[in-house]
């Protein structure tokens, strides 16, 4: 039987050690399935909406075709955030761990909006397109779109979830379906007049700058979806890097096949279709009624059906994602506690599903179900949740970048590749990291370094091998910059052609990041700051102090206290040991961090934050579950001059060896210090 373990890393980041294939995780097929059937819902409204976008009309498919072009540099960086965040989490754990939490916190506001308009526009979507089955139903889709919603977030609460083995059924069906149109148009259109249609794109337009501009900003929703992959990073199949990259494949590949050309022929084979509001919503399934031949009733109806139950899903999907993303800002304490209360009877996030489902509700009012505004609206948080998310991947390769060229110079002239292993690179990098800290003002072994990587960057290169080995890495690095700058351009565009989005988006977002600082605040006034970024790989600072705090010891304000009045200024570091919990399987788009989870060690973190802020000390976190040896490992690391912790435990380190031993009594009990001299 294949066993997976889960094992805490020294920034509270969960990693998998793997003896086989983890049972219950997400291979590529399956996390295809969760990504297409999401991404793979735009078709069937995106043509529409581009069509009777001013300025583009009937070069929609042309515009999808220019902007897939970034889409496929988007899946490299998306990729590769799967494999260096496997908490989960994706641009909330990005940007909070690249910059800080603050940052954080407004990607997950970026994507919380993604969401709400997902939710919507998709259950909307499914709506009109069941009308092709029921016409009678037209008159009151958008009450029953949000019957559907509420029936959605009873099933939530319920504690009916996420599925991949039904995404993957949901998607083998829209996929074969896309095929099966686009094979009944080829059937009926010989490969000339395709060629002649391409040609029609272009009839009356100018591709001016402003065109050119506006055409590519919109284009992006038609990629909406791409961002789930980044969530699915705790389910995973490892190693991630090989299963996302595989999945990511079959998305770009699937995708490629389908959505340039359904948005091509839909908007230039239908063209009165695609241009009226009552028609276009449900245009794919009206092109495969008219190019169907004998079948084509048939088809459409198929068609119909299961874009309508795929969209539905697509939105449940959105819910899910949405109210774990409310979550994990709460367990952040940006959002009040009140939101990860859970229901006695089904034990779900009610308050959180509550919103994640009366929020799209809500925008569905307001637009009076109209869903050429809401393919507007999506404009900002779908683009922003890109550009936040591409620009915290270019600054972590940038700090591996840095890492490298002081690992090189550190080391002896002539070890080549096979001597230079990622436990060599991590024990330089433990070294020199304090070095790092004070030239770029930031702690440089946060979440997201590769070892490996950074062992393959800084060998000198002396074969063929290792100096494609650093082109590549250079490669990538410039076209993940290029990636960035193309995905920010879109969202500036966006938010100067689409004032709609921008002013729904930059109130949501402003709302949000009010009520995180109001929590803040109230943190701040119960004398804690709650929001504390723990590192990764824990450097070397020597003549530090470090402060040793535990999940059972009642003398973690005395130690805190006294770690930093004899710091004199040198740093401190605050190691917390949390007590061990048992492994289970997380859920799809859960963030799993057992930091997070830890009432008690972000307590006393915030407090030691308090505190070391107001004495101006530098001061590091570390977050690890008690072993045996957890004390002595980082001790051995950092190299501290004191090791200041609660006296009953002083003997649990033996392997330590300090110079000496002193007791110091306070009003809360002993406290021990450890003195060593380097």
């Amino acid at each position: 039987m294949a066993q997976e373990s889960v094992v805490q890393g020294s920034a509270g980041q969960v990693q998998k050690e793997e003896h086989g294939h983890g049972k219950g995780t997400l291979g590529p097929l399956l996390c295809w399935a969760v990504v297409f059937a999401d991404i793979g819902t735009s078709v069937y409204y995106v043509p529409g909406i581009l069509y009777v976008t001013e300025g583009i009309g009937s070069l929609a498919g042309f515009f999808v075709l220019l902007t897939m072009t970034v889409f496929v540099l988007l899946t490299l960086k998306y990729a590769e955030v799967t494999h260096r965040f496997p908490q989960g989490g994706g641009v909330v754990t990005v940007a909070a761990q690249a910059m800080n939490h603050w940052f954080g916190a407004l990607g997950g506001m970026f994507i919380l909006v993604d969401y709400f308009l997902t939710a919507a526009i998709s259950c909307l979507s499914g709506m009109l397109y069941l009308q092709v089955v029921a016409p009678s139903i037209g008159p009151y889709v958008l009450w029953i779109t949000i019957g559907v919603l509420i029936l959605l977030g009873i099933l939530n609460w319920v504690g009916i979830s996420e599925s991949a083995k039904v995404s993957l059924v949901g998607a083998v069906i829209a996929f074969i379906s896309d095929i099966a149109i686009l094979f009944t148009v080829f059937t009926h259109v010989s490969l000339g007049e395709v060629g002649h249609l391409f040609g029609q794109m272009f009839v009356g337009h100018t591709l001016g700058p402003k065109v050119l501009l506006i055409g590519f900003a919109g284009s992006f929703l038609a990629f909406s979806g791409l961002e789930s992959i980044s969530q699915l990073s705790p389910v995973m199949r490892t190693p991630r890097k090989k299963t996302a990259g595989i999945a990511l494949l079959i998305v770009v590949l699937t995708i490629g096949l389908t959505s340039p050309l359904l948005t091509v022929f839909s908007t230039l084979l239908l063209p009165a279709q695609a241009a009226n509001a009552n028609t276009n919503s449900y245009i794919i399934s009206s092109l495969a009624g008219n190019w169907g031949g004998p079948w084509g009733a048939w088809l459409q109806i198929e068609v119909a059906i299961s874009a309508s139950a795929l969209l539905v899903f697509a939105s449940n999907t959105a819910i899910i994602g949405a109210y774990h993303v409310f979550m994990a800002l709460s367990r952040m304490e940006f959002f009040p506690a009140v939101i990860l209360k859970r229901n006695k009877l089904r034990n779900s996030p009610h308050y959180s599903i509550a919103l994640a489902t009366g929020i799209p509700i809500i925008i569905l009012i307001a637009v009076n179900g109209r869903i050429d505004i809401l393919g507007d609206l999506y404009a900002f948080g779908l683009l922003g949740a890109f550009s936040l998310t591409c620009l915290g991947l270019d600054i972590v390769r940038s700090r591996e970048r840095k890492t490298a060229r002081l690992v090189r110079k550190n080391l002896p002239q002539g070890n080549g590749y096979k001597q230079l292993s990622a436990k060599t690179v991590l024990a330089e990098v433990e070294e020199i990291s304090h070095e790092i800290t004070h030239t770029s003002g930031s702690v440089p072994a946060a979440n997201g370094l590769e070892p490996d990587t950074i062992a393959s960057m800084a060998d000198p290169a002396h074969t063929w091998r290792q100096r494609i080995s650093h082109l590549w890495h250079s490669l990538d690095f410039w076209l993940g910059i290029l990636t960035t700058f193309l995905v920010m351009l879109a969202w500036s565009t966006n938010l100067v052609a689409k004032p709609l989005a921008t002013i729904f988006g930059s109130s949501v977002t402003l709302f949000g990041m009010g009520i995180a600082l109001a929590n803040y605040l109230w943190s701040k006034k119960q004398g804690r700051l709650p929001v504390v970024v723990t590192t990764g790989v824990e450097g070397r600072m020597p003549g530090s102090v470090l402060a040793v705090l535990t999940a059972e010891n009642g003398r973690n304000a005395a130690i805190i206290r006294t770690a930093i009045d004899i710091s004199d200024g040198r740093p401190v570091v605050f190691l917390y040991l949390g007590e061990p919990k048992a492994a289970r399987a997380p859920r799809i788009f859960e963030v799993v961090d057992p930091y997070l989870d830890d009432l008690k060690a972000k307590e006393y973190f915030g407090k030691a934050e308090s505190q070391a802020q107001k004495a101006q000390i530098q001061r590091r976190f570390i977050y690890r579950q008690q072993k045996p040896d957890a004390i002595s490992r980082v001790w051995h690391v950092i190299h501290p001059r004191d090791i200041v912790m609660s006296a009953d435990k002083a003997s649990d380190i033996a392997d330590v060896s300090p110079d000496r031993i002193r007791y110091e009594i306070t009003s809360q009990g002993k406290v021990a210090h450890l003195l060593k001299t380097w």
